[in-house]
């Protein structure tokens, strides 16, 4: 990666996600809660030592996470010097690099790869040879998982162009396109909806569901049909078959 998105990274916390994300222990919880309802349904066939990979792994947030669940077998990369300096502090096990580079050079094989707010951050070039790339190093039966801006959304402006870095926005169906391009067959996708953690949850996620059925007759009588992922932001598991 040679283009002024080098230029950002060098800075990435600093200039952008100290001032757009919230890092007091209220909201460190709160992301716990969103980590354990989201994604541990995801991996509760891999055992506690399965090897896992995050791409784009930044402070280190879910794979502290992951590692206080008792996930053994933890490694992350990142391009952004600052970030993994903050989560080398936590004793991780982490490294900057280059994700395309990583995996082009890298022969280790995972059971779980994540990319987490990843994707997004490339053209659609590098992410062909991306996708392609951890395909490659899923060991059989392992586990792609992505969190990404969602295209089709009811209200995704935000989460798109909030990010200089932002470069290709997936759907659903882009996002299934280039992941069967890859190999990949069994692959489903989640909304980002409201959770149902407490009575707050439990209101938001109500109006959410009014909210969406409301948009979908608005699809249904331009289209003839609904759509199933509306948040701003989506989740996808590929499996390697």
């Amino acid at each position: 990666m040679t283009d002024f998105r080098n230029k950002l990274y060098q800075k990435y916390d600093s200039t952008f996600k100290q001032h757009i994300s919230a890092f007091d222990e209220k909201s460190i919880a709160a992301e716990r809660k969103r980590y354990k309802f989201r994604y541990l349904p995801l991996l509760k066939d891999y055992p506690r030592n399965a090897s896992i990979l995050e791409i784009g792994c930044g402070r280190g947030f879910f794979l502290e996470f992951l590692r206080n669940q008792g996930y053994e077998n933890l490694q992350g990369i990142d391009i952004s010097e600052e970030q993994i300096k903050i989560a080398s502090s936590k004793k991780l096990n982490v490294d900057v690099a280059d994700a395309l580079q990583y995996l082009q050079m890298n022969k280790s094989s995972f059971d779980i790869i994540l990319a987490l707010d990843f994707v997004e951050h490339f053209n659609k070039e590098e992410i062909t040879s991306i996708v392609r790339g951890v395909f490659e190093h899923l060991n059989k039966g392992g586990i792609f998982i992505i969190h990404t801006p969602n295209g089709q959304a009811i209200s995704s402006g935000k989460m798109i162009y909030g990010d200089l870095t932002h470069l290709t926005i997936f759907t659903p169906n882009s996002a299934q396109q280039i992941l069967r391009y890859a190999g990949f067959e069994k692959i489903s996708f989640y909304e980002t909806a409201p959770l149902l953690k407490n009575l707050k949850g439990t209101i938001r996620l109500i109006l959410w569901k009014m909210i969406k059925f409301s948009y979908n007759i608005f699809l249904t009588i331009e289209t003839g049909k609904p759509e199933k992922i509306l948040t701003r932001n989506f989740i996808c598991a590929a499996r390697k078959t």
